[in-house]
């Protein structure tokens, strides 16, 4: 009987670590790692940087009626039928090639790689500024992402590439977008995985700690893989509350007290 109580400690010991505390669900929690009462944080979003494969909308009005004609060569194409959101801008947008140029109307092969939007619409302004125009000052050039594309995988209510159409979005956005991360999920420790010239890079974020507004990877950049993986907890097979837990050592312990005396009556 020794042995089964020793058993039923050891089981008891492991299980009642593996619970899932409030510590490990609960978002942005004060760890004392900001020195700051009132933990007015300056969130760090650098301005995202286009790369190959991404589609941009890229819109040219003007408020001159002798321009209007012009200006209109440079629109894109009309919507194909059947399609929205981001499948139209699929058709319509201007796709960043392997050389990280796009097709412009006239102006032919503008590169783009490695730009800011906003220094695009400067590219764009010039070019025609240097071609075509003479004075620039009544056109209006806007140049967006075509949706903030990105990809969400592990322990989430509903994962799988999912866009937004928003400047920017912040981690926390992006996976309540794809169901949240689940009870069993790690907060501690999301991996984001970022496209680079060079490559890709894994980065690590704890979402638990309110440092993590300081991080360079809490807001999302297009093309970002989000990766959540299972609390060691998990694997262990015990409840993630308290009742759930308790049910779990009163099976075991049930069973090695069968066990015993089935074996002691043999």
């Amino acid at each position: 009987m020794k042995q089964i109580v020793m058993c039923f400690v050891i089981v008891l010991s492991l299980i009642s670590t593996s619970c899932i505390t409030q510590k490990d669900v609960v978002y942005l929690q004060d760890k004392g790692t900001v020195i700051n009462d009132s933990l007015q944080l300056q969130a760090l979003a650098s301005p995202y940087r286009v790369q190959v494969n991404d589609i941009l909308s890229i819109s040219i009005k003007s408020t001159d009626s002798e321009l209007k004609k012009l200006v209109e060569i440079f629109q894109p194409t009309e919507q194909s039928a059947g399609t929205s959101g981001n499948g139209n801008l699929y058709f319509s947008g201007f796709t960043v090639d392997l050389h990280g140029n796009i097709e412009f109307p006239i102006l032919d092969k503008v590169n783009v790689l490695g730009y800011t939007t906003e220094e695009i619409e400067d590219k764009v302004r010039a070019a025609l500024l240097d071609k075509y125009l003479k004075d620039v000052s009544k056109i209006f050039i806007t140049v967006k992402l075509a949706g903030l594309r990105y990809t969400v995988t592990g322990e989430v209510g509903g994962g799988g590439v999912l866009t937004l159409y928003q400047d920017r979005v912040n981690i926390i956005e992006a996976l309540a977008n794809a169901g949240d991360i689940t009870d069993t999920g790690d907060r501690k420790d999301v991996l984001v995985i970022r496209q680079y010239p060079n490559g890709q890079k894994i980065h690590h974020i704890d979402l638990t700690d309110v440092a993590a507004l300081k991080s360079p990877y809490y807001y999302i950049q297009p093309n970002d893989m989000i990766l959540v993986k299972p609390l060691k907890r998990k694997a262990l097979g015990a409840g993630q509350t308290a009742t759930q837990t308790f049910t779990t050592i009163a099976s075991i312990f049930s069973v090695l007290v069968s066990t015993y005396f089935l074996a002691k009556n043999l």
